[in-house]
C-alpha cells in the first residue's frame, strides 16, 4: 500500500517541485480552537490582575482612628479564618471610616470561602456583615436595565392529586413493596381485604417515601428521584441526583432535599441538594460531612425556614449560632430549640428561639450534663428535653425529664427525675400525656404521665415486666402499642390511656415494624424481607388490637400509610360532629352490614355493570345480524337458513344401514 502511495506521489509530482500546503483562496476554516485544542487550552494559565481575590464587606461600624485599630483586630479575626490575608483597605472620610473595606486574600478560592461563610454573619445588633466578590460588582453593572418578561410555560393537568379523600368510604391508602423489592403495589385499606389501586414491576429501584400530606410518592433511582401522583400515579416530577440514597420534604410539600455521596466537589457543591417541587428546578447545593443524622436540614412548620448543624454551627437561613450539640423545631411555631454542652465553669444550656425576630424566651441553665434529647409534642404545646446527668458524689447516670409549657406566661418548666435507663420516650400526639419505657430486660417498665394545668406532672399508671422496646401511639391519641420489636419476638400490647387498660396482648413473631394509619383506627404490624428472611407478611389489626387480615406478600419489604393533609374543619366544627354522631351512626351500620354480607355492594355493582355490558353488547350483535340477514340470502341463492323449519318441502329422506356386530351362539350348549 505504501508502495503504491509513493508511486502515486512521484508521478505528481515528477517535475521535481515540492507540493503545496497553503489553503486556497476561497477556503473557509470552520473549525475552532476549542475543538481543535480544547484538553490544551483548558490548562492554558488564566489571565488575572489580582480582584479575583478581593471581597468587599459592607456594613461595618463607622470608626475614628482611635478605634480603627480595634475594629481592625475583629475583622482579622473573622475573617483569618478563611485564609491568608495580604492586603485590607479601609476607605475613609471626615475622620471616619466609610463603613465598607476591601480584604486581598492569597487565593481566589479563600475568597470564596469568605463570601460563602461570611455574608449575613451579624456582628452586633445594628451590623450585619454582607460579603461580595469585588467581580461581582463588574457582573451586577453589566445586567440590562430593560426587563423582559419571562416566557409563559404551557400548563401541565395531573388531574386531582388528592382525589384518595373523595373516597366516599374514606378508606386510606398504603403502599407495600415485595417480591424482594421487585414490585410496588398501592392499596386501599378494606376490613375485609385489601384493594388494589395500582402495581407496577421495578416501579423503585431501593425504597418509597410519601410526602407530609400524601399528595406525592416518591421512587428512587439511579439517577435520581421520580414523583408520582393523580388518580392513575402518573409521573408528576423527577429530579436527577446521580446515586441519591436519601430524601427529605419540606412540611409544605415545596420543597424536596436529596442527598448522595458520589459527584461532590469543593466549587460545585453535590452531595445535598434542594430542589424546587413545583418547577424541578434546583435551588442550591451543599456539601455534606457526614449524613449519619438524617435529615440534615429541619425545617420550620411552615416551610418558610430550615437549619443545618455543622461541627461547630448551625445555620438558619446563613445565619449562625456558635457551639451546638442538637437542635429541633417546633411542630406548632416557628421556635427552634438548641442545647450547648458545658464548657469548662460555663453550664450547659437549652435555649428557645423564636423567628425571624431571633428573641430568645427561655433559656434553662443544666449542670453535670452527659447527653440532651429533644422531644416536641406534635402540636408544639410541650417540648420534653431528656437530660442525661451524672450528679457529683455518685456514680451513674439519672435521667431528667425537663418540661417546657410552650403555651403558657414566661414558659415554666417541670421536671420529672428518673434513676433508671430509658429505653423509649414518646408524647401522646394530640395531648398532655408522655409515656416512658425504663429498666432492664426482663424487668421492663411502662410508666404513663399526665402534664395537668396546675403545673404538676401525675404518674397515672405503670405496668411492670413488659415485653416491649419501642411505643407507637395513635395519631388520634389516647391508644397505643408497646411492641417487642425483632429481637423480642414481635409481643404487642395494645393500651388505653384513658383508663390505662391494657385492651389485648397479642404476638406477631419476629415483627419488625409497627405503622398507625392517619385516622388511628388500624395498625399494621409485618415482617420485612430486608430484616428477616421468612415469614415476610403484614398483619392488619383494630385500635383494639383485634387481627382483621393476615397478608402474605413473597419477599414483603415494606409499608407505608398514605399520609393525610390536615383537616379544613374548625375545632368547633370538630366537636359538633362528634356530638351528634349518633344521627350518622345508622348510615355507618347500614354501610357495615353491607360490607359483612356475602355480596357486598362493590360486588353487586360490578355485576351489575357486567351484566348492562352483556346486555347493550348482545343488543348491538342482534342488529348486526338482522342487518346481513339480505346478504345471507344472496349467498346461499334466496335460501333461508337462519330458521330450522325453513324449506321443508325442500327436504329429501334417505335411509342409511350399516352392520355393527355379529354374534353366535350354538344350540346343543343350551
Amino acid at each position: 500500500m505504501r508502495d503504491t502511495e509513493n508511486m502515486e506521489a512521484e508521478m505528481e509530482y515528477d517535475d521535481g517541485e515540492e507540493p503545496s500546503f497553503s489553503d486556497p483562496e476561497d477556503f473557509v476554516d470552520d473549525i475552532s480552537d476549542e475543538e481543535l485544542l480544547g484538553d490544551v487550552l483548558r490548562d492554558k494559565p488564566q489571565e488575572a490582575d489580582g480582584i479575583d481575590s478581593v471581597v468587599v464587606v459592607d456594613n461595618v461600624p463607622q470608626v475614628g482612628p482611635e478605634r480603627l485599630e480595634k475594629l481592625k483586630n475583629v475583622i482579622q479575626k473573622i475573617f483569618s479564618k478563611f485564609g491568608k490575608i495580604t492586603n485590607e483597605f479601609y476607605p475613609d472620610a471626615d475622620g471616619k471610616t466609610k463603613g465598607y473595606i476591601f480584604l486581598e486574600y492569597s487565593a481566589p478560592s479563600h475568597a470564596h470561602e469568605a463570601v460563602k461563610n461570611a455574608d449575613g454573619y451579624k456582628l452586633d445588633k445594628q451590623h450585619t456583615f454582607r460579603v461580595n466578590l469585588f467581580t461581582d460588582f463588574d457582573k451586577y453593572m453589566s445586567i440590562c436595565d430593560e426587563w423582559e418578561a419571562p416566557e409563559k410555560q404551557p400548563f401541565k393537568d395531573f388531574g386531582n392529586l388528592r382525589h384518595w379523600l373523595e373516597d366516599p368510604d374514606c378508606r386510606d391508602q398504603y403502599s407495600v413493596i415485595y417480591d424482594s423489592g421487585e414490585r410496588t403495589g398501592i392499596f386501599a385499606n378494606d376490613v375485609k381485604e385489601p384493594i388494589e389501586i395500582e402495581e407496577r414491576a421495578r416501579w423503585t429501584e431501593t425504597y418509597v417515601r410519601w410526602s407530609p400530606k400524601g399528595t406525592y410518592l416518591a421512587t428512587f433511582h439511579q439517577r435520581g428521584i421520580a414523583l408520582w401522583g393523580g388518580e392513575k400515579f402518573k409521573q408528576i416530577q423527577r429530579f436527577s441526583h446521580q446515586g441519591v440514597q436519601l430524601i427529605d420534604f419540606s412540611p409544605c410539600e415545596r420543597y424536596v432535599v436529596t442527598f448522595s455521596p458520589l459527584l461532590d466537589t469543593k466549587d460545585d457543591p453535590q452531595a445535598i441538594i434542594i430542589w424546587d417541587v413545583l418547577t424541578g428546578h434546583k435551588k442550591r447545593g451543599f456539601h455534606c460531612e457526614s449524613s449519619a443524622h438524617w435529615p440534615i436540614f429541619k425545617w420550620s412548620p411552615d416551610g418558610k425556614f430550615f437549619a443545618r448543624m455543622t461541627l461547630d454551627t448551625l445555620s438558619i437561613y446563613e445565619t449562625p449560632v456558635k457551639s451546638l450539640e442538637d437542635f429541633s423545631w417546633s411542630p406548632g411555631d416557628n421556635i427552634i430549640a438548641f442545647w450547648v454542652p458545658e464548657d469548662k465553669d460555663i453550664p450547659a444550656r437549652v435555649t428557645l428561639m423564636q423567628l425571624p425576630s431571633r428573641n430568645e424566651i427561655r433559656v434553662r441553665n443544666l449542670f453535670n450534663v452527659v447527653d440532651c434529647k429533644l422531644h416536641w409534642q406534635k402540636n408544639g404545646d410541650y417540648l420534653c428535653v431528656k437530660v442525661d446527668r451524672t450528679p457529683k458524689g455518685t456514680q451513674g447516670v439519672v435521667t431528667n425529664f425537663e418540661i417546657f409549657r410552650m403555651r403558657e406566661k414566661q414558659v415554666p418548666v417541670d421536671v420529672v427525675e428518673m434513676k433508671e435507663s430509658i429505653i423509649a420516650f414518646a408524647w401522646e400526639p394530640n395531648g398532655s400525656k408522655f409515656a416512658v419505657l425504663h429498666g432492664e430486660a426482663p424487668r421492663i417498665n411502662v410508666s404513663f404521665y399526665h402534664v395537668k394545668n396546675n403545673g404538676k406532672i401525675d404518674l397515672i399508671k405503670m405496668f411492670d415486666k413488659q415485653q416491649a422496646n419501642s411505643i407507637f401511639w395513635s395519631p388520634q391519641g389516647q391508644f397505643l402499642v408497646l411492641a417487642g420489636l425483632r429481637s423480642m419476638n414481635g409481643a404487642l400490647a395494645f393500651v388505653d390511656t384513658s383508663d390505662c387498660t391494657m385492651m389485648n396482648i397479642a404476638e406477631h413473631y419476629m415483627a419488625s415494624d409497627v405503622e398507625w394509619d392517619p385516622t388511628g383506627r388500624y395498625v399494621v404490624t409485618s415482617v420485612s424481607w430486608w430484616s428477616h428472611k421468612v415469614d415476610n407478611a403484614f398483619w392488619l389489626w383494630t385500635f383494639q388490637g383485634r387481627l382483621l387480615q393476615k397478608t402474605n406478600k413473597e419477599r414483603f419489604c415494606q409499608l407505608l400509610w398514605r399520609p393525610r393533609p390536615p383537616s379544613l374543619l374548625t375545632q368547633e366544627q370538630i366537636k359538633l360532629i362528634k356530638k351528634d354522631l349518633k344521627k350518622y351512626s345508622k348510615i355507618f351500620e347500614q354501610k357495615d352490614r353491607l360490607s359483612q354480607s356475602k355480596a357486598s355492594k362493590e360486588l353487586v355493582d360490578k355485576r351489575r355493570s357486567m351484566m348492562e355490558e352483556y346486555r347493550k353488547y348482545r343488543e348491538r350483535a342482534v342488529d348486526m345480524y338482522n342487518e346481513q340477514r339480505p346478504l345471507r340470502l344472496e349467498l346461499r341463492g334466496g335460501v333461508n337458513t337462519d330458521e330450522l323449519d325453513s324449506n321443508v318441502d325442500d327436504w329429501e329422506e334417505e335411509t342409511i344401514e350399516f352392520f355393527i356386530n355379529e354374534e353366535i351362539i350354538p344350540i346343543g350348549d343350551l
